[in-house]
């Protein structure tokens, strides 16, 4: 039997979601298969067994007695590098992606270079950080850097982009600190309420059409699969954290409705910025079609998405032909063998 060690929890603010999605792994994890080890990360870093509350003392030996491990872990410390890192180090098989691909792909501002080095289309954005006092920093296209304040951030926005606009905390998921801004108020709100998320800040143009979703599975060495496109029908005016873990009605649409030539194109497109970051095991690539044009926009990459019972990732592979389950078991078989 396979000794899995599944992580959630996290001191990241998608702590509450990781145990979600833990929780519908665990239950989905075939017992005839696997030894399951539930290990939770409380938000100041302590590591427990979950079953008994017990702190695991010596973190190391602990993990050193697994056969794989499941990081089922969202946001930093868990999606961007770190735990893949340590876990490296342990020479312990892990299912995701690896240090590179979590790191960029968890990165907002790094991914958006990446993307655009591989001539995927994105939206238009202005990258700015280090907020302090009056001052930040605005990142330009050739990144050089200049210090400016937000009354001049805001007039760089009204020159270079178009209202509405979405302000992102660069290094965090689930739509965390996220904010829409019709005008130059709700801007210079929304900027700042992102700063309290992360030192990284990206302001990008709306687009007002579909938002759709790709699942992918595999690594460069076996292929990847990518599944047919998802449609995401928000509940609220965005895709905010409570439209996509509360609200009941949010709903995904599979298969979106586009034109079979979009579909083709998006899954390519998903496949290509999975490789682009070198991923391994599994993401999900976020996309827009835009109303009108039906052009396609890159939205972002999870590289570890959520795995709750209503969680897209998953949906979109059983509507792709593995269940729960079989997804599992498949995720594992790639991390085994990933060495």
């Amino acid at each position: 039997m396979i000794k899995l060690g599944v992580i959630f929890g996290g001191m990241s603010t998608e702590n509450e979601v990781s145990v979600k999605s833990a929780t519908s792994v665990m239950n989905n994890l075939d017992k005839n298969k696997y030894e399951v080890f539930p290990i939770y990360i409380d938000k100041q870093g302590n590591w427990f067994e979950y079953e008994g509350n017990k702190p695991i003392e010596n973190i190391i030996k602990y993990l050193k007695n697994m056969d794989v491990i499941f990081p089922v872990l969202h946001g930093l410390y868990g999606e961007d590098g770190t735990i893949q890192g340590m876990l490296e180090l342990l020479k312990i098989p892990y299912v995701g992606c690896g240090i590179i691909a979590s790191s960029v792909g968890m990165d907002k501002s790094y991914t958006k270079i990446i993307f655009e080095k591989a001539k995927i289309n994105q939206t238009k954005h202005i990258y700015i950080k280090d907020y302090a006092g009056e001052k930040m920093t605005i990142v330009e296209d050739d990144l050089d850097e200049k210090k400016i304040n937000i009354d001049e951030i805001i007039n760089i926005s009204n020159e270079k982009l178009k209202f509405p606009l979405f302000i992102k905390p660069c290094n965090s998921g689930s739509s965390v600190g996220v904010n829409k801004a019709e005008n130059n108020e709700d801007l210079k709100k929304a900027i700042l309420e992102a700063f309290k998320y992360d030192s990284k800040v990206l302001i990008e143009q709306g687009i007002k059409g579909k938002e759709v979703e790709c699942a992918v599975l595999g690594n460069s060495r076996i292929g990847v699969e990518a599944s047919r496109v998802g449609e995401i029908l928000s509940a609220e005016d965005f895709y905010t954290f409570d439209a996509k873990y509360e609200n009941q009605d949010s709903k995904t649409v599979i298969p979106a409705s586009i034109t079979d030539e979009q579909q083709e194109e998006i899954r390519k497109l998903a496949v290509k910025a999975f490789k682009a970051l070198d991923g391994n095991g599994l993401s999900r690539v976020d996309f827009f079609v835009e109303e009108g044009t039906g052009k396609v926009f890159l939205n972002e990459i999870n590289t570890m998405p959520g795995f709750t019972n209503i969680s897209m990732y998953p949906k979109l592979m059983e509507d792709f032909g593995y269940s729960y389950s079989s997804l599992l078991d498949k995720l594992i078989e790639i991390a085994m063998k990933k060495k």
